[in-house]
């Protein structure tokens, strides 16, 4: 794997540095090199509600998304007891993986090349998904798009949240960076 992993980050660093970094440069007129965005991290994130009850669907889920990640995830617990939901305070209530460096950049070229293609009537991710501060938020209805997820061995169709974290200061910018990566934004 080490090998393939390495193959895949090369193109997506070097079309960073040979195509992104002189566009944005160009686009935003920055004086200094690092003034210009970057990736800083990719957050993953399932948020499994019926796992309080059944810890089982916590294993294949963690499972399924250390395949889909490439690094083991982490379980996050409930901050605050919530009646309604028969929710208590430290419950587990889902699972999450922080991907930075190598990590991330497999994974966005991954995301970009084979796993949205694959996405059923899909027309580009929506481009007012930013949060003002640079930072792209959107979701994956189903696990199963993944290459690494086998469909006879699923129990159960889990979504995800999926935060691209950049340093950049602005939506605009933000929004120029990740398409000059590759992310297909829906027209208008």
């Amino acid at each position: 794997m080490g090998k393939q992993s390495a193959m895949n980050v090369v193109p997506l660093k070097e079309i960073y540095r040979e195509k992104v970094v002189p566009t944005l440069k160009k686009q935003f007129s920055y004086k200094n090199v690092l003034e210009i965005p970057k990736l800083e991290k990719i957050i993953i994130n399932m948020g499994v509600g019926e796992g309080t009850r059944n810890r089982e669907i916590f294993q294949f889920h963690s499972e399924e998304l250390m395949a889909i990640a490439g690094q083991k995830p982490v379980i996050t617990h409930a901050k605050k007891a919530i009646s309604n939901f028969k929710l208590r305070k430290g419950m587990p209530v889902g699972i999450k993986v922080t991907l930075r460096n190598n990590n991330m950049y497999n994974f966005l070229y991954k995301l970009v090349n084979i796993v949205l293609p694959k996405v059923r009537d899909f027309r580009g991710l929506n481009p007012n998904s930013f949060d003002g501060r640079g930072n792209y938020a959107f979701g994956l209805s189903e696990q199963v798009i993944f290459p690494e997820i086998r469909v006879e061995k699923v129990k159960r169709i889990q979504g995800m949240d999926i935060i691209i974290v950049t340093s950049a200061r602005t939506n605009e910018e933000a929004k120029a960076l990740l398409e000059e990566m590759g992310m297909p934004f829906k027209m208008g």
